[in-house]
């Protein structure tokens, strides 16, 4: 591998690296709004599942997935894994 090459690919890997970081934190914030909507489902004896929502939400994602350019059954696959750690953390607060 060149010098060039190798330049160019630690150049990409620090992008990705720093694409990687945000998503953690932009995780990290879309939780802390969840754990606040199990908290009050709980106190107001709601269900934690909202299959309807998570229909639309599934249907939002997939569109946004479409028009950016990503697959939208990964796009799917990686909402409902989300979504399925919600429900776990709602079932535990309401619990």
């Amino acid at each position: 591998m060149t010098d060039d090459v190798h330049a160019e690919l630690e150049q990409i890997r620090s992008s990705i690296d720093n694409i990687d970081a945000a998503l953690v934190h932009v995780l990290a914030e879309r939780f802390k709004y969840t754990q606040r909507v199990g908290r009050l489902k709980a106190e107001h004896d709601l269900p934690p599942a909202d299959p309807e929502r998570e229909a639309r939400q599934i249907a939002r994602l997939r569109e946004l997935a479409q028009q950016a350019d990503l697959d939208p059954a990964f796009a799917e696959k990686f909402l409902t894994f989300i979504i399925d750690e919600v429900i776990r953390h709602h079932e535990a607060i309401r619990g």
